[in-house]
């Protein structure tokens, strides 16, 4: 029932219809706010200060890619049917292809095609360049306990064999060598891994870092082990997460470390990763995920405890758009990282 104010005069009217549609409107636009500001406010305050500046040198050198015209147009991809772990291996059983191997070819094409963007800092990897200071202090922070180094040190990995799998340009690897860490970074595509080098020999901390394009499996048929095995932001885009972390876990000594982050397959990471990331900030080139692609936190420790490796602590990643920075938080609904240790 409406008075007789509000029926002489239409924008009262229109007020009152929808004030309540507004109205709602604002509820689920505070509690949106709410839920990001508590996942903020409770993020750990693991702060990455005392990981020197000099481990962060972004040089923006190389030209830039023309790539980013060809993009599809926008098109929601919606979440795609999941495959079980045991539908993945039924595929993989039928699959000719050779099943030392787990890459996956549509996602190297993706990668080669903005491989010079790789020290853009506000290019296509602009998230990695924001989100490494904070993936750096938890694999700082976690190594430094396993192999009882110390933490403060300008230098604490020294001594350490480490391989930085699917290592892109040398954003992770180069901060690690800085750390002292004998360093050894692989990726399959042989752009990548040439921008890496020429990065890297730009500076004599970085220069003896030892790049090759070659896969996991590859090495482990060489019979190379490391003290730590990395790989972050990579099993969401290779053919086989559990033959990859199979190969992971047998280039760890035993004993060792291995240290991996992808994307929580969720609904909250579907908003995040894929809508907001790629359609509407544009952070990413569109087409970089597919959600049926992520794993688990739950589904990835049973791939890692399968191939003998026992999760012991993960993390999550939350950005703060007033600060610009990540954070390491107990939430792990979409970015996470996860540290586990090599069975004997």
């Amino acid at each position: 029932t409406f008075s007789a104010s509000a029926a002489k005069n239409p924008t009262s009217l229109t007020a009152v219809c929808y004030t309540p549609t507004r109205h709602l409107f604002l509820i689920i636009s505070q509690s949106l706010l709410m839920n990001q500001m508590q996942r903020i406010l409770s993020a750990r305050r693991l702060s990455h200060s005392i990981i020197p500046q000099s481990c962060f040198l972004h040089r923006r050198w190389f030209a830039t890619s023309e790539t980013d015209a060809s993009s599809p147009p926008l098109m929601l991809r919606r979440p795609q049917k999941i495959q079980t772990l045991e539908d993945k291996a039924s595929n993989k059983s039928r699959s000719t292809a050779s099943t030392t191997s787990s890459l996956n070819e549509q996602e190297l094409a993706k990668f080669s095609a903005i491989a010079d963007t790789w020290w853009h800092s506000e290019g296509p990897f602009k998230p990695l360049h924001l989100m490494n200071p904070t993936r750096l202090a938890f694999i700082r922070s976690t190594l430094c306990r396993h192999f009882s180094k110390d933490p403060s040190s300008a230098r604490p990995f020294e001594g350490l064999r480490l391989i930085d799998v699917g290592c892109g340009g040398g954003l992770l690897s180069e901060p690690l060598a800085r750390m002292g860490a004998t360093v050894t970074g692989i990726d399959a595509v042989d752009k990548n891994v040439k921008i890496a080098r020429l990065h890297a020999d730009m500076d004599p901390m970085t220069s003896k870092i030892e790049y090759q394009c070659t896969t996991a499996e590859k090495l482990v048929d060489e019979g190379r082990t490391f003290d730590a095995v990395l790989a972050l932001e990579v099993i969401e885009h290779v053919a086989n997460p559990a033959e990859f972390c199979n190969s992971l876990s047998a280039l760890t000594i035993p004993n060792g470390a291995t240290i991996l982050s992808t994307i929580n397959r969720s609904m909250r990471a579907y908003a995040s990763a894929i809508v907001a990331a790629e359609y509407i900030l544009q952070w990413l080139p569109k087409g970089t995920h597919e959600w049926s692609s992520f794993l688990t936190t739950e589904e990835l420790t049973m791939i890692l405890q399968r191939a003998s490796i026992d999760v012991k602590e993960m993390a999550g990643f939350v950005y703060n758009p007033i600060t610009g920075r990540w954070l390491l938080s107990d939430d792990i609904s979409v970015n996470f990282i996860a540290y586990g240790t090599k069975k004997e």
